[in-house]
């Protein structure tokens, strides 16, 4: 599932790909990816227009074009692609950007679960200010009282957009793995040094997440070993648990995240 780190490599390769690109033509292959706006009017708004510098806050994309903003959203399954128009079209390609020549810019997507909208600047706005602060970007201040207001378990306020932008299931099991936490803890239960202690480890891991382009299924991190039929911890090598949590799997490791009494 595209997380913080693929949403930023998607930005990055908008960025090489389409920055400064007039948009030649639209090509909508399946409109079931089109939210609130029509595969005509989606022609009509982007045709003719440059792709200028994108953005991204937690899991949105935001593909500026001087007048409405593309908002990507990548569900389960999205991806984006810089190609060129000749490449043969993936069963999968939902929307193509042709871009003068020689590139076109593709969303990719099976289960269609999330998709693109087109937004003026009051509706990107209303749209963002529903979500919380970007987890890349979040101060150790704001972390805290966040947190302290959260009376549910910390997996579920990780997770919860309008909390924290930018954590998936992936990232949140991986961040509290790090820090020691269970995640069925109570938000609003850590102590000023685990706050700290998770702020910390959320820096790190997303950091080393938005390197790789995804969280990274290293041995030495918990996600290179959560697949596995029988995986262990790798910190101590003990029987993962798996269980679920606000409807996600969820998997930790019961010896270095024990479970609150």
């Amino acid at each position: 599932m595209p997380e913080l780190p693929d949403v930023e490599g998607f930005r990055r390769l908008l960025d090489s790909c389409a920055r400064d690109r007039r948009i030649r033509h639209v090509e909508v292959y399946d409109t079931g990816v089109l939210h609130g706006v029509s595969a005509q009017r989606l022609r009509r708004e982007l045709e003719g227009r440059t792709f200028t510098e994108p953005g991204r806050h937690g899991k949105w994309l935001l593909a500026r074009t001087g007048g409405p903003t593309l908002m990507l959203h990548f569900g389960m399954t999205g991806q984006l692609l810089c190609c060129r128009p000749t490449d043969e079209r993936h069963a999968h390609d939902r929307v193509a950007f042709t871009l003068g020549r020689e590139r076109q810019l593709r969303y990719r997507d099976q289960r269609k679960l999330k998709g693109l909208w087109l937004a003026d600047e009051e509706e990107l706005a209303r749209t963002l200010d529903a979500q919380g602060p970007d987890a890349a970007a979040v101060g150790r201040d704001e972390f805290d009282a966040l947190l302290r207001r959260r009376r549910g378990g910390v997996k579920s306020a990780l997770t919860d957009q309008s909390v924290i932008a930018g954590i998936g299931n992936l990232l949140a099991d991986e961040i509290l793995w790090h820090s020691r936490l269970h995640p069925s803890r109570r938000a609003n239960s850590l102590t000023d040094g685990e706050r700290a202690r998770l702020h910390g480890d959320m820096r790190t891991v997303l950091r080393s997440s938005v390197r790789a382009g995804c969280v990274p299924p290293r041995e030495s991190w918990l996600t290179g070993h959560r697949d596995e039929p029988h995986g262990t911890c790798p910190r101590c090598g003990t029987d993962l648990s798996r269980g679920r949590t606000a409807g996600r799997s969820t998997v930790w490791c019961p010896r270095c995240q024990p479970r609150p009494g």
